[in-house]
């Protein structure tokens, strides 16, 4: 896969680039866990989930924040980093501008600013949130939740622990329309060290359901 560098609003961005050999394949941007604690897009939990998108024939790309790796700036507490997921979405959108559907995948800390460049983009078509942190950031600007999608949480995580997120999931199933699923997974702590086989397969079935082509409906006779 081949490593990319384009602009961001703070210097350069370095990414991991997978273009489909599927002609107008949807799109996926995958976020990466915190930077002050290690987080870096290889981490094995994004990239699990950048793995599983390029599996089912998606274009997806996954980016170090600034200051991470060989992209340019400093930490920036979660306002920067939104801005860089933007702008490596529209530079995503640009390679792809027949794109038929966008999806943001996030880890952790990406999980949280992938769910606000959800708020932000009404084209993106479903997310994967894995372990959102939400006893540690404020969730509030989803309302309402703009896209169906899916969270996954660990039995035992004491990062962000599954009783917070069960309280996220339960705010935004609010939205009619919507349809926000849950995936708890024994036995997994916030990094899912020896689970990433099921988290895999978590994501992977609940995106081959949203991809699966609608059933032709029978001629009424």
């Amino acid at each position: 896969m081949p490593e990319v560098i384009f602009n961001g609003p703070a210097g350069r961005l370095e990414g991991r680039y997978h273009i489909s050999q599927t002609p107008n394949s949807p799109l996926a941007l995958v976020l990466h866990p915190h930077p002050q604690f290690g987080g870096t897009m290889n981490n094995p939990v994004t990239y699990s989930l950048f793995q599983t998108f390029v599996e089912r024939g998606f274009s997806v790309l996954r980016i170090n924040f600034r200051g991470v790796g060989r992209s340019q700036g400093v930490f920036d507490g979660g306002i920067g980093e939104l801005s860089d997921a933007a702008t490596a979405l529209d530079w995503l959108q640009s390679q792809h501008a027949e794109a038929p559907q966008c999806w943001i995948a996030g880890f952790s800390f990406g999980a949280w600013i992938g769910m606000q460049v959800l708020m932000r983009r009404p084209e993106v078509d479903g997310f994967i949130s894995v372990a959102p942190p939400a006893n540690m950031y404020d969730f509030s600007f989803l309302a309402p939740c703009p896209s169906s999608g899916i969270v996954v949480s660990g039995s035992i995580d004491q990062v962000a622990p599954e009783a917070d997120v069960l309280r996220l999931v339960e705010r935004l199933k609010t939205q009619k329309g919507i349809v926000i699923e849950h995936h708890s997974i024994p036995g997994a702590n916030h990094f899912y060290d020896n689970r990433i086989g099921q988290l895999t397969d978590t994501v992977g079935g609940y995106l081959d359901m949203r991809m699966a082509p609608a059933p032709i409906a029978e001629d009424a006779e």
